[in-house]
């Protein structure tokens, strides 16, 4: 599987506030970036606090783009997953309607109803270790479903798992034009930090976006 991390965080690297609202960093220039980078995905990954915050679809926004997907035989949308140990997502939340197919990775730990209740909701349960979400078992029961390339957009505990666990392939940044502050507001990789061996990133290319710039790295 290839993961792309793609992510927009503000110029000292914050995610969104101290109280966890979304800002408005990028713009539209970029936004429609991420929405190509969406539709040439086969699934789109958040983990469940990005779901509580923003109540993301994570659905393709151009026609055109969700026209050539049927065209190639695709599902029009990609394929939704949330990484969510105890099942904390709302039955009501949009990832979970009916416009593309959604995964919920979910633990052992995760009672029982709730795990019921979401199948009920639309959600296909992935469950993958005891007590927190397995990634690299989640993930390789999702390629045995045909998910190759997935694309994953936070948040910041879900990024640095996946770094954790030596599974990005690329790294997509944009930084925009903004000062957020606060030693409690997310950032993009949060978690418990390295503290040695650290992830190495190989320069791909910067590029100026609206009044941002976005960064692509490679992850050897």
């Amino acid at each position: 599987m290839y993961v792309v991390v793609n992510a927009a965080m503000s110029a000292d690297g914050k995610l969104s506030t101290r109280e966890r609202e979304q800002v408005e960093i990028s713009g539209p220039e970029d936004f429609d970036r991420v929405d190509a980078l969406r539709a040439e995905s086969d699934a789109v990954m958040v983990g469940v606090g990005t779901v509580l915050a923003d109540d993301p679809s994570l659905t393709v926004d151009d026609d055109a783009r969700r026209e050539r997907r049927r065209d190639a035989g695709k599902p029009e949308n990609p394929a939704r997953i949330v990484a969510d140990s105890r099942v904390r997502t709302p039955t009501d939340a949009r990832v979970l309607d009916d416009r593309a197919e959604t995964y919920l990775l979910t633990s052992e730990a995760a009672p029982q109803d709730f795990v019921a209740e979401i199948g009920e909701a639309g959600a296909e349960v992935v469950s993958a270790g005891e007590q927190q979400v397995d990634l690299p078992e989640a993930l390789a029961q999702l390629e045995e479903r045909g998910i190759e390339r997935l694309m994953v957009e936070g948040g910041g505990e879900l990024i640095f798992s996946l770094f954790a666990a030596d599974m990005v392939d690329e790294l997509s940044t944009f930084v925009g034009p903004a000062v957020i502050g606060g030693w409690k507001a997310p950032t993009l990789a949060d978690g418990d930090g390295f503290v040695g061996d650290f992830p190495e990133l190989s320069l791909r290319d910067v590029e100026r976006i609206d009044d941002g710039v976005l960064i692509r790295w490679d992850v050897p």
